[in-house]
């Protein structure tokens, strides 16, 4: 009977083998019908056709071992059975009817947050991205200030809408040739490359004190930033960065808007980033990890703040059923595992091994993040940017099944941000892989 199964399984995998166009035809199609920004990683691609967990396979039954997690989303693991269950339920009974009826599990998803998001966030805006969440936290800070100007950070990426595009500070992603005025970034706290070539802690954080000379001119918002930047290169403030921003902010009644999107949701070994500094934002934003690859996007505030945003609101696919559901089943699935405490622990070991790889090879110039977010800086004599050896990198750890990805203003900077179910000997196996093709 076993063997019968096995045999029936084989068939119906190679049938479906059978239907995979292959990436040099899936190339093809990109070329004739998407619009050409839409860019990919690597010189020869691979097609992906399924997850398990920290897994991917392309479609000739290839295993690869993630460690990006769909950037930074995965972090339940791929496919994970408890949320893939309950999508599957939810779909069967209720997939769809927006905001203008009365549905639960939005209401459930709410009070969920309301529940583990720090301070005294408490009140919920549902969308569809993370680029909607930010869009609407800028909306929200504008009618509660009804000052108009934002202060965002060189490293940032916030999104493609129009406004996010131009909070976002890194050139490649502003491709908006009719840039807002409004909007003045000021340097991150990259102490690895200060912009004022000074060392932290004698810097007195002049990155951080910036901000003053900023917005004291008046007529500003809000301050957006991540956490922790991950397209700007796993940029990591120091221990008083955001104590220093939370007091200045406060003097000139300024919101600090916090963008979770990448660093939410156990990532870092915290639940939300902004725990690490102990400050809490007057509006949060968040999408990616916290419905585990179902397109889900939210910005969070208070009582006090939300009560100005009282005008007719509506998104047409934000917190509808399945990806609200998807959302509650993730963050149980956090909790019930301990995966926030995973990635901490498992963080601290990845770091580990990779400086053990700094002291060997001269091109690991930085190493930096927290929890399962963390970045290596791959540079050249005098730190310039070792971008084409990046690549270099990253395809051959493609050709030994270990996926990873690049960020930092160069694309020098080698990126993990694995599910948070990985293992120890997963990370033994990119630390080993890493050693080898380094050497």
């Amino acid at each position: 009977m076993l063997e019968n199964n096995i045999n029936r399984k084989k068939q119906f995998f190679k049938k479906i083998t059978m239907t995979y166009i292959g990436p040099d035809a899936i190339l093809q199609k990109k070329r004739e019908y998407l619009i050409p920004c839409v860019y990919h990683f690597y010189k020869k691609p691979m097609q992906i056709v399924r997850g398990e967990m920290q897994y991917l396979y392309d479609h000739t039954g290839k295993q690869y071992l993630d460690f990006y997690g769909g950037v930074s989303v995965m972090n339940a693991g791929h496919c994970n059975p408890e949320i893939v269950a309950s999508i599957c339920e939810q779909v069967k009974t209720l997939q769809h009817t927006t905001t203008i009826y009365l549905t639960q599990p939005i209401v459930d998803l709410a009070e969920k947050l309301a529940h583990i998001t720090p301070g005294n966030l408490s009140r919920t805006f549902f969308c569809a991205s993370g680029s909607e969440a930010n869009e609407g936290a800028a909306l929200l800070a504008q009618l509660y200030t009804n000052k108009h100007k934002f202060v965002a950070v060189q490293q940032g990426l916030h999104g493609r809408t129009k406004l996010t595009m131009n909070l976002t500070g890194i050139s490649m992603w502003r491709t908006d040739p009719n840039p807002l005025n409004d909007i003045v970034h000021i340097p991150a706290a990259y102490c690895y490359r200060c912009d004022y070539g000074l060392t932290y802690p004698g810097c007195n954080l002049k990155c951080a004190r910036r901000l003053e000379e900023v917005i004291k001119s008046g007529g500003f918002a809000a301050f957006i930033i991540e956490p922790i930047q991950g397209n700007g290169g796993i940029i990591t403030p120091p221990p008083e960065y955001f104590k220093v921003v939370r007091k200045i902010l406060d003097t000139y009644n300024v919101l600090f808007i916090a963008d979770e999107v990448q660093t939410g949701f156990g990532r870092t070994g915290k639940m939300f980033a902004t725990e690490h500094w102990d400050v809490v934002p007057d509006i949060m934003t968040v999408a990616k990890a916290l419905a585990n690859g179902t397109p889900i996007g939210a910005f969070i505030t208070n009582n006090k703040i939300a009560s100005c945003y009282t005008r007719p609101g509506a998104s047409t696919m934000g917190g509808n059923p399945v990806s609200a559901t998807a959302a509650l089943t993730t963050i149980s699935v956090i909790e019930k595992h301990h995966l926030v405490h995973r990635a901490q622990e498992l963080g601290s070991y990845l770091r580990e091994k990779l400086i053990g790889l700094r002291q060997k090879h001269k091109i690991i110039g930085d190493v930096r993040g927290k929890g399962l977010m963390t970045g290596a800086e791959l540079v050249r004599e005098n730190k310039i940017p070792a971008t084409e050896e990046l690549d270099n990198v990253l395809e051959q750890l493609k050709d030994r099944g270990i996926l990873a990805g690049k960020t930092g203003i160069s694309r020098n900077v080698l990126t993990f941000q694995p599910p948070l179910i990985i293992t120890h000997n997963d990370i033994d196996q990119v630390s080993t892989a890493l050693d080898e093709i380094l050497s």
